[in-house]
């Protein structure tokens, strides 16, 4: 039996260490190990089979810029120019939502404004699906046009990079959107007001004050956009751009070219990380922080009836082009796989799908594998992503910087290049999979969910912790709490719906994931996302779209619950 003296005496080396200025390296160490496991080794492995080849170190990187066999140049090139294409269009259609939504006051803007976020509950695949089935070249509305003017051939259909950066903009025009509606909230009319009385155009106006004041709203969406692009892979694969660097290291990968593999993604990593780069430094360039001591905007009523019957009825058009994707996936849901041809709509319906959803264990393996695996990478997710949290917001210590791109970097990797990250680190045995090898197994996905997602939860606990008073938990320590009892009694109370709201958002990231999983998937642990993909190549279109209508479901669960959280408390994250 412990006597009290020996108890007192551990409580006392414990409290020592928890008050000492050295304990905050006692909470880094294990965070700092799990990102060079992860994060740092992987890469580090693929940069360095990027160089191992029997014709020199530099023979893959020699290869892929000849000019003798063009097809990585052009992969690089259109990567970029979609990219760069899909950050124009989304600003433009985002940014020009938020100031309709935000600055007038017409008929039907309160649905629209509900509405205008409906593409967020699209996952990336399943919204490429819905444009194939709305507009593809077997798409429904090619295939009416035709049957109703009695055409030899669909007058139009969406394919190649313009189906690409249609359905870019649709998907992603929610990250300008949100950040854009938000500054818009607070800018100041005084400034617009002063620029009128001056004699300044509107066009002028909004060139010189407006968006400038958007900047950092901008800078934080294009960053997002131009990730997401660079990352993407189904629509490419699904419109007939073969030429994109995912498309070329996903090739290079079944092919059994794994050095080149490695060097592509080598490549693609540095030209996502130079473009965080580049936004940043243009960011910090100028300041554009508002200095006026005038109200906030507010709209401004539409009165003539003519305007007002006109934004009626853009609405109402507005309102079916959000809510289409969504309501031709249900339909789709109910069609008898194998009976849609060539007709305008399917022509034979049935429940089956979403009962097999649920009873049949073939059909139900991958949905249970991707909860599983998600599962398991958010509690790893939680564990880390608070305690980085907790340790960048309260702490100073060297190395800090250094951190904090470090958790962030996994963000602006595209999800291929993480996979191949992952098989160039665990295709053998390491001190950092415990001697074993981890490629095949079930632990692999969820280690590349972890690594995906870990930000998300990082960023969220942040922006609670940052809305907490220090003071508080300074308090507690000094009427003799400690660390660990203010940590629990207070920090995670206070943070708890940061906590919840970026927990949900990586869980739900986890299932409907596929950049990565496609590459690294076993047929043992095929996630949602890649039953749904291969349901669609074996022409299975309702079991692919019920599968696809569960994922959105589970989203619109996560964003309402989210929704409801970040609303509540002082602790939001949002």
């Amino acid at each position: 039996m412990v006597s009290m003296q020996e108890t007192a005496n551990n409580e006392s080396w414990w409290s020592r260490l928890t008050r000492s200025k050295y304990f905050i390296y006692v909470l880094v160490s294990p965070l700092f190990l799990i990102l060079l496991a992860y994060v740092i080794y992987p890469f580090y492995q693929t940069f360095i089979e990027s160089f191992s080849t029997e014709d020199g170190s530099l023979a893959n990187y020699k290869k892929f810029f000849s000019l003798e066999s063009t097809a990585n140049l052009e992969a690089l090139w259109n990567s970029v120019y979609i990219s760069v294409l899909s950050v124009i269009t989304c600003a433009v259609v985002g940014v020009s939502m938020a100031f309709l939504l935000e600055r007038y006051e017409f008929p039907g803007r309160k649905i629209l404004s509900v509405l205008v976020l409906v593409p967020m509950a699209l996952p990336p695949l399943v919204g490429v699906l819905s444009f194939t089935f709305l507009y593809g070249e077997s798409g429904i509305f090619p295939r009416a046009v035709q049957e109703l003017f009695n055409l030899d051939s669909v007058p139009f259909s969406l394919k190649g990079i313009t189906g690409v950066i249609v359905v870019h903009t649709f998907t992603m025009y929610t990250y300008f959107y949100l950040t854009a509606s938000a500054a818009i909230k607070g800018l100041d009319p005084s400034l617009e007001e002063a620029a009128t009385s001056l004699g300044s155009s509107r066009i002028r106006i909004w060139l010189k004050v407006i968006l400038p004041m958007l900047t950092p709203a901008l800078v934080a969406s294009s960053l997002l956009v131009f990730m997401i692009a660079m990352a993407s892979y189904t629509a490419p694969l699904i419109f007939g751009v073969e030429r994109t660097m995912t498309m070329q290291i996903y090739l290079s990968r079944t092919n059994g070219n794994l050095d080149m593999a490695a060097t592509q993604s080598t490549i693609l990593s540095i030209v996502s990380i130079s473009f965080l780069i580049l936004m940043r430094w243009y960011q910090n360039k100028r300041n554009y922080q508002n200095q006026s001591k005038g109200i906030s905007v507010h709209r401004t009523e539409v009165r003539t009836s003519f305007m007002k019957y006109f934004s009626m009825i853009l609405s109402v058009i507005g309102v079916i082009i959000l809510l289409l994707p969504i309501l031709v996936l249900i339909l789709i849901s109910f069609s008898v796989d194998g009976t849609w041809t060539v007709q305008v709509l399917p022509p034979a319906y049935t429940l089956e799908h979403y009962a097999a959803l649920f009873t049949d264990e073939r059909t139900w393996r991958p949905i249970w594998n991707s909860i599983q695996m998600s599962f398991v990478a958010t509690i790893g997710n939680i564990i880390f992503g608070v305690a980085a949290a907790y340790v960048m917001v309260r702490s100073k210590f060297k190395g800090k910087t250094m951190l904090d791109i470090l958790i962030m970097v996994p963000w602006a990797l595209p999800g291929t290049v993480v996979a191949v990250n992952l098989i160039a680190a665990f295709s053998q045995p390491s001190v950092f999979s415990f001697n074993q090898v981890l490629i095949g197994t079930f632990w692999i996905l969820p280690l590349a969910y972890f690594v995906r997602h870990l930000p998300l939860i990082f960023r969220s606990t942040s922006a609670s912790l940052m809305q907490m008073d220090k003071s508080i938990e300074e308090a507690a320590r000094s009427l003799g709490a400690s660390w660990v009892t203010s940590f629990r009694r207070i920090v995670l109370p206070m943070t708890m719906t940061g906590i919840l709201a970026g927990t949900l958002l990586a869980f739900v990231q986890g299932i409907g994931e596929f950049v990565a999983s496609i590459l690294i998937y076993s047929t043992s642990t095929m996630p949602l996302s890649v039953a749904i993909f291969q349901k669609m190549y074996a022409f299975q279109f309702g079991t692919a779209c019920a599968y696809g209508v569960l994922q959105i479901f589970l989203i619109l669960i996560v964003l309402f619950i989210s929704q409801k959280l970040t609303n509540g408390k002082a602790g939001s994250a949002m």
